[in-house]
């Protein structure tokens, strides 16, 4: 006797994993909020530099994963809903800060740009392999850092050499655990939505 498998369903390039919700303005509302409350939630999640003033912290990967997860258009409103609440004084950037008078501001607006790269790059399915999502994650990274680092640089008065030393070389290991992270979880939710329906 034979066991027929179960059937799996093709998912085209072009759609995100929040298209497998069922479509209304109400979800992308609440793709949208929920974008935003979680990168607030991960930027939480820090741990203090010595002699940087940026903290490494959990938005950056909640930033990238909501971007992917969410698609361009979705990714680039949740990060600005984040942004601007967060300039409003929603106590949300990393170490509960909130204003847009700070060193590391820069990345929140590397981000915003960052969430809308990688999501233009999951409609087109960048998400759906190993070797696709760790590249993804390494162009957002790289996106971040672009902003970011010279952000810093001068809103700190220091050089560029020094604002990459401060601002980006101690962060390279920690975007490598959080590429891999996201290199084991972006695949398997495609292939478990594939086994769906």
């Amino acid at each position: 006797m034979s066991t027929a498998a179960a059937p799996v369903r093709t998912l085209r390039t072009g759609t995100v994993l929040a298209d497998l919700l069922p479509a209304s303005r109400v979800r992308d509302l609440a793709l949208v909020a929920g974008g935003a409350a979680l990168t607030g939630l991960a930027a939480q999640l820090t741990v203090p530099v010595p002699g940087s003033p940026v903290p490494v912290s959990g938005q950056t990967f909640a930033a990238l994963l909501v971007g992917t997860a969410l698609g361009a258009r979705r990714g680039f409103l949740a990060l600005a809903l984040y942004a601007l609440a967060g300039m409003a004084g929603v106590p949300w950037f990393a170490e509960a800060a909130s204003g847009y008078a700070m060193p590391s501001f820069g990345y929140v607006l590397g981000m915003l740009l960052a969430a809308t790269v990688v999501g233009a790059l999951a409609r087109r399915g960048a998400d759906r392999s190993v070797l696709r999502t760790a590249g993804t994650m390494v162009l957002g990274s790289a996106v971040i850092y672009a902003v970011g680092v010279p952000y810093l640089a001068l809103a700190t008065g220091m050089t560029l050499g020094q604002a990459v030393a401060a601002g980006l070389t101690p962060f390279l290991i920690g975007d490598a655990l959080k590429a891999a992270l996201a290199m084991g979880a972006l695949p398997a939710a495609w292939k478990l939505a594939g086994r769906k329906g």
